[in-house]
């Protein structure tokens, strides 16, 4: 596409704010939109609202059939939606296409002991979850004397924050469970966008149905493939709640294939999630293949402090039982000076929070 108008998240919020609930990117009376997603507010603040008809509905749905044909679902697969089901778009879209074909069990309400006896008494093969509640039914499972790697599961489909590409938190995740990781990425008022496919690991296909271009964040323009850039999207069939030209705010390496964009590594980062320490642009997901190296840490906080002239980073880890914790500490320093050339502050704490969505391990003061 030519011209350089976008659109952008702050764009909608302040729509929806001046016209609330819904704003005014709808085509169609407020009478025919059926149903009612919205973001989980960690970028915005305020949580975006936003309204599909059945017919756009049935479109976001029939992506989930391409995604499921990409990563090899199998007639007789048994899925297992590891979540809460909430507003969200998300794993609702892929509940309704799994659930038309499959066996489907959605874990609602259950805490991660018992999806975990759910997930082994029922033989499910197909787990979908977020990359951090791979990790923590994991490590619930390993407390519980749980062998998931014994079980049946033979893939995970993880979205909703990176981790699925981020090649010690996949080795992690699939080490514990033995099974393949298969990374998805998607946002609610775009719809299920990429998937990595069974064929060509180590990155994110874009789905048929979307126009997607990369550019600079900085002058807009279009950039040559294999540059880092950010995605924008226009959705194609999402015709009763369309955006066009939405500049997501996602960086990716974007290569041309016979098959269409492959984002070579998954998402990278977020434009406005770069930490700039000591003369070096870092992206978090640099520093959680770091620290997802060492098997000590069960998980991990990082702290940008740059209310100060020179930014500080502090780095939390909540060591393993019978971890050999000064040896831990000083092995992450050490490898983040090696690896990206600053030396963090490192400490440890018992116990950090668990996340069953999106994680928030990145702070800013």
């Amino acid at each position: 596409m030519n011209g350089s108008h976008f659109i952008t998240k702050a764009d909608l919020v302040s729509n929806q704010a001046a016209h609330p609930p819904y704003g005014t990117y709808l085509r169609r009376p407020l009478a025919e939109y059926t149903r009612l997603h919205q973001t989980s507010g960690t970028t915005s603040g305020k949580p975006l609202c936003w309204l599909d008809t059945p017919e756009s509905w049935c479109w976001i749905v029939s992506r989930w059939d391409i995604i499921y044909r990409h990563v090899g679902i199998q007639a007789d697969d048994r899925f297992y939606f590891a979540f809460s089901f909430g507003p969200f778009l998300g794993f609702w879209s892929a509940f309704e296409s799994a659930s038309r074909s499959h066996f489907c069990l959605p874990a609602g309400g259950l805490t991660s002991a018992a999806r975990l006896r759910q997930i082994i008494d029922h033989r499910m093969t197909v787990v979908l979850c977020t990359p951090t509640y791979a990790l923590h039914l994991a490590e619930v499972a390993a407390k519980d004397q749980l062998d998931l790697a014994a079980s049946s599961v033979r893939a995970i489909i993880v979205a909703g924050e990176p981790g699925g590409l981020i090649p010690a938190t996949r080795q992690r995740i699939e080490a514990a469970w033995g099974a393949r990781v298969f990374d998805h990425y998607g946002l609610t008022e775009i719809g299920p966008v990429a998937v990595e496919t069974a064929d060509e690991p180590g990155g994110m296909l874009i789905v048929d149905g979307y126009d997607a271009e990369v550019i600079d964040p900085q002058t807009l323009q279009l950039i040559e493939t294999g540059q880092v850039g950010e995605l924008v999207l226009t959705n194609l069939g999402r015709v009763d709640s369309p955006l066009v030209r939405y500049r997501t705010g996602d960086l990716v390496r974007g290569v041309m294939t016979p098959r269409g964009l492959r984002l070579d590594g998954g998402i990278l980062g977020r434009a406005d999630d770069m930490i700039h320490i000591r003369g070096n642009n870092v992206y978090p997901t640099a520093l959680e293949n770091i620290i997802r190296r060492f098997p000590d840490v069960a998980e991990f906080r990082v702290e940008i402090d740059s209310s100060n002239a020179m930014t500080e980073l502090t780095i939390t880890v909540e060591p393993l039982p019978n971890a050999n914790v000064p040896s831990l500490l000083s092995g992450i320093e050490q490898s983040v000076r090696d690896e990206l050339m600053f030396r963090p502050k490192v400490v440890a704490t018992p116990s950090l929070p668990r996340f069953e969505m999106k994680a928030r391990r990145f702070v800013k003061k």
